[in-house]
């Protein structure tokens, strides 16, 4: 034991002999069998969570060089031993992400499965729906399904409405670090949501594979960490770890990938059908299973998503026996057979099967369709009302506001309605029924304001059975004493409209402001519950968001009701732009702007921004739009650009729209020359729009725009640079992420990637991946393997620095850069051909042949024409020839080399003499006019013996155009017949 060690032991020992002594992190890097013996107790201190929070926090604590600067942590024995420590203690929680979701913050999580993808050796630079699963090592496999299971539960997760903590007076020091932490899982979460498409695709992809998976335990990654594992390569093999059976993670994946259709159906109807086939089939597999050791779901929850599915998509037959009552009550309400509803009802009071929690909800359903204007569906939720009242008395339940609010005025069909329920509803073998009937009658009596109603229920068979002649004396004698005066003489429009009395149920009116969008309406629901309350509305739901530039502003206002109607129309307003619904947000943002108007220039403007955004948000997105927006849209984005106004507190996001719309419709000289020099200093989108617009100015010019070039250069390498970050949450946990973006860059390299997606321009665009074409070809440091681009000259050849630059992020961010732009243009030969460089560098084969014959294509009319030789140079000709070489199409090698401005023949006699080719062989014998490899063909044939390939040879080199003493316009017309051919072939193959 350690020194230190010793004296904790001492110390607890001397004070308190009975407290079991804590485990250090040190001691486990002290004691390699210590952490197994540690996670066998019964109930170890500290956790298992815990554990894996300090050794990754230990591993990745920054260093500090001689120059006092901050370095990012070394790569060194004792970080990687830690690191496995934490990937141990997950293993030895068998990767159960509900009780790592449970225990950890998303960004501990985040950090962990990156190691984890990083030990199972996942290719890096390759996004994780480009792998082929079938392929890879079986832990490497399951270590890619894992981390993308984890991304679409978090997403998922992340929708659930959370109720927002209210800070007390010992918190407020804390709000910042909260805030941090709260930018730190959005950064998160947007970095998810953009890749969730590819996360289901990969998990789309692994319930093809029907073999059995493995995954990694103690004893693998001890082995990882041990020479021996590479000597044998035990930690690759096909048995390697711990078995998961292909049943029991396609149930898993089914559930994951069921809850996240689920979440899109809100917005995309049809999604509600997969996620319905998911649950069924998570439903079948379940069943299937004996023992689901490895399978971790919330069945009840499982049961609500299907019975939900089912209503939703309309998936239910009253004739199955294994339809369940909800699916009969949805079908019923869908085929509009009300009065079947209604029966339905009463049978289940007595029968008492359906929660009241579902009749409630099936309720609030009916009447917000009536709300809406639906004919026929008042006098229905009335008698469903009576139901649930009768259910609701009978269980010795409180009685419902709406119905409450019934018997305020009631006519005498909905009291005979409710004496007819009452009555088949009673199970009189239950005393407890029995006696919660008799007051149901007996207060539904001292409620009713009409003689005539009264004695109708007095004299009802139910009341006599249950209640004594002298109760019904003393009920009639209390309604002659009022006089039969009724005391609600003020008409309601409707039953479900709630009324401001003491009584009513906040949530019901809460639950209405939550779905409500008509500005009239929120302000009227607002009215009502300031009636019944005094408290800060706008925290009803934690989903409403005001941007923090704003909440302080919004916040201020002293009067409660307007603060809460301009937090709740800005934060729907803005919801509603993230979905791309412009109509309701303009409504929201001009109900608020005349509403601020009154008592709030700084608001005022605020909302005057905001609309912009909107318009320029709602210009960019409509459908076919590539007009030039209006002048007065221009003109409105200038003027924001060139605001003084001090005191109004700005985004930084529309400072960002606005520059993204000015590049791409290519206003350089407005942005170049008169945007105030404040705002360039203050907004890192306004400086780097500059920078662009500078630089795309002068691209003719490449001499001199090298100097805005450089600068340019400077901003985007500071944004590659790597450095780390600690966080701790608000309750006190280590909220520990690997945050690799250096404090130097104006921007985080999440939000620059985010801002680059916006442009269209192509100029800009090829400027930008011009830069980091340049930036990745330095940092790779490969002369021979160099990705190619337009105007690479402008930028400098070296770095000074360049250990400071991620690799990894620069080569995934050129990618994707690329990827986007061929999303707008999928005919730009230049972006092609940098495509295909960056899948040739990184050993992508088929793909870059496919880019590179794509480019081709392009810019010759599908082969028609001959290909520019700026496009096919001699360098991307001698990559095509690798690539099929390394597919070992070795004929397609010979055809190709024939291309190249010196016939490339000592590669083609080489390719022709391999006998293992994967192409057509001799079918690409028809595409050669060079007659020296036709001749040679000829003789490897003859000397093989292989007498019908000689005779297609032999026919070849017949052919009368092949004939070299043709005049050299004859022989080049062969050529180019020859070359169209084949370039059209090959397209047919690889596009």
């Amino acid at each position: 034991m350690s020194a230190e060690a010793a004296d904790r032991v001492a110390a607890v020992t001397g004070s308190r002999p009975g407290t079991p002594l804590q485990v250090s992190w040190f001691e486990f890097l002290l004691d390699g069998g210590l952490l197994e013996t540690h996670l066998q107790k019964a109930s170890p201190d500290p956790a298992p969570v815990q554990l894996i929070v300090q050794f990754l926090e230990q591993a990745s604590k920054p260093s500090v060089n001689e120059q006092n600067q901050v370095q990012p942590p070394a790569d060194n024995r004792r970080n990687r031993t830690l690191k496995l420590l934490a990937l141990k203690v997950a293993a030895h929680m068998k990767w159960d992400l509900d009780s790592l979701e449970r225990g950890l913050t998303i960004p501990v999580v985040n950090m962990l499965l990156n190691e984890l993808l990083c030990v199972s050796k996942v290719p890096a630079g390759v996004k994780h729906v480009e792998l082929d699963l079938s392929t890879l090592p079986p832990t490497t496999a399951m270590a890619v399904i894992i981390y993308n299971r984890w991304a679409i539960r978090t997403i998922v997760l992340s929708s659930f409405p959370e109720k927002q903590n209210k800070p007390g007076p010992h918190q407020m020091n804390m709000l910042s670090v909260v805030q941090q932490e709260k930018e730190l899982m959005e950064n998160i979460l947007a970095v998810l949501k953009e890749q969730a498409a590819d996360s289901v695709s990969v998990l789309d992809a692994a319930l093809r594979l029907k073999k059995d998976f493995y995954v990694h335990t103690l004893r693998t990654l001890d082995l990882l960490g041990s020479d021996a594992a590479a000597a044998n390569g035990e930690t690759e093999s096909s048995t390697a770890g711990l078995r998961i059976s292909a049943d029991e993670l396609h149930c898993q994946v089914h559930y994951d990938l069921g809850a996240i259709f689920f979440q899109r159906g809100c917005t995309d109807q049809p999604a509600y059908q997969k996620a319905r086939d998911h649950f069924r089939m998570t439903k079948e597999l379940l069943k299937k299973l004996d023992q689901a050791v490895h399978v971790h779901l919330d069945e009840k929850r499982l049961a609500g998503y299907w019975n939900a599915c089912k209503a939703l998509t309309g998936d239910c037959d009253p004739a199955d026996t294994h339809t369940t009552r909800y699916d009969q009550i949805h079908s019923l309400i869908r085929n509009q057979d009300y009065q079947a509803v209604v029966e339905a009802f009463i049978r289940d009071n007595a029968a008492r099967s359906l929660p009241t929690h579902f009749r409630r909800s099936v309720l609030r359903e009916l009447l917000y369709r009536a709300q809406q204007g639906e004919p026929g569906l008042d006098s229905l939720c009335r008698q469903l009302c009576v139901c649930n009242a009768v259910r609701d008395a009978l269980d010795g339940e409180v009685l419902s506001v709406g119905f409450q609010q019934l018997l305020l005025k009631p006519g005498k069909r909905i009291v005979d309605f409710l004496l007819e329920v009452s009555s088949r509803s009673l199970d009189r073998d239950r005393p407890s029924a029995r006696r919660n009937a008799a007051a149901f009658l007996r207060t539904l009596c001292e409620n009713l304001e009409d003689r005539v109603l009264v004695l109708t229920v007095t004299s009802h068979p139910l009341f006599l059975e249950l209640l004594r002649d002298d109760d019904r004396k003393v009920l009639m004698e209390q309604t002659r004493k009022k006089g039969g005066v009724n005391l609600s003489a003020k008409p309601l429009p409707s039953f479900y409209d709630i009324p401001a009395s003491a009584s009513v149920n906040i949530g019901q009116l809460e639950q209405q402001l939550i779905r409500a969008l008509d500005p009239r309406r929120i302000r009227q629901i607002l009215i009502e519950l300031h009636g019944l309350a005094e408290r800060p509305f706008w925290r009803v739901n934690g989903k409403w968001e005001v941007p923090p530039d704003y909440i302080g502003t919004v916040l201020a206002i002293k009067d409660g009701l307007t603060r809460d109607l301009v937090y709740i129309l800005m934060a729907k307003a803005l919801h509603c732009i993230s979905i791309k619904d412009f109509g309701p947000a303009r409504q929201l943002f001009a109900a608020c702007l005349e509403l601020v108007t009154e008592f709030s220039p700084k608001l005022r403007q605020v909302m005057l921004n905001e609309t912009l955004l909107l318009d320029v948000r709602a210009h960019e997105a409509a459908d076919g739009s590539r007009e030039r927006p209006p002048p007065d849209l221009v003109s409105r984005v200038r003027g924001y650009l060139e605001m003084r106004i001090h005191d109004v507190p700005l985004r930084q996001v529309i400072g960002e729209e606005c520059v993204a719309f000015m590049l791409n419709w290519r206003e350089n000289d407005y942005l170049t020359l008169q945007v105030p020099p404040s705002l360039v200093m203050n907004n890192p989108y306004i400086k780097l729009g500059q920078l662009l617009a500078s630089t795309c100015k002068e691209l003719p010019g490449p001499k001199e725009s090298r100097r805005t070039a450089k600068e340019l250069w400077e901003v985007v390498v500071q944004i590659c640079s790597v450095s780390v970050q600690h966080k701790r949450s608000s309750d006190g946990r280590l909220g520990l992420i690997k945050q690799r973006e250096s404090s130097l860059g104006i921007l985080q390299r999440s939000k620059f990637i985010t801002f680059t997606k916006k442009l269209r321009e192509p100029l800009v665009l090829t400027t930008l991946i011009s830069l980091f074409v340049r930036l990745h070809s330095i940092v790779r440091d490969d002369i021979v393997n160099e990705v190619t681009a337009e105007h690479l000259s402008i930028w400098p050849s070296s770095l000074p620095n360049i250990q400071a630059v991620d690799v990894e992020a620069v080569a995934v961010t050129v990618k994707e850069l690329v990827s986007y732009a061929l999303t707008l243009n999928p005919n730009n030969q230049a972006w092609l051909v940098t495509q295909a460089d960056i899948y040739f560098v990184t050993n992508q084969y088929s793909a870059a042949l496919s880019f590179y014959l794509q480019a081709g294509a392009v810019c010759s009319d599908f082969f028609t024409k001959p290909v520019p030789p700026d496009v096919y140079t001699d360098q991307v000709l001698k990559r095509m020839i690798k690539c099929c070489s390394m597919m070992n199409c070795h004929t397609q090698v010979a055809v190709l080399c024939q291309f190249l401005r010196e016939v490339d023949y000592m590669t083609a006699f080489k390719a022709l003499q391999e006998q293992n080719s994967h192409d057509a062989m001799d079918s690409f014998y028809d595409y050669i006019w060079d007659v020296t490899i036709l001749e040679y063909l000829t003789h490897i044939h003859h000397k093989r013996g292989e007498t019908e390939k000689r005779q297609i040879a032999v026919k070849a080199i017949g052919q009368t155009e092949l004939n070299s003493s043709n005049p050299e316009e004859v022989l080049q017309l062969a050529a180019q017949k020859r070359k169209k051919r084949f370039l059209q072939a090959m397209a047919k193959l690889y596009f």
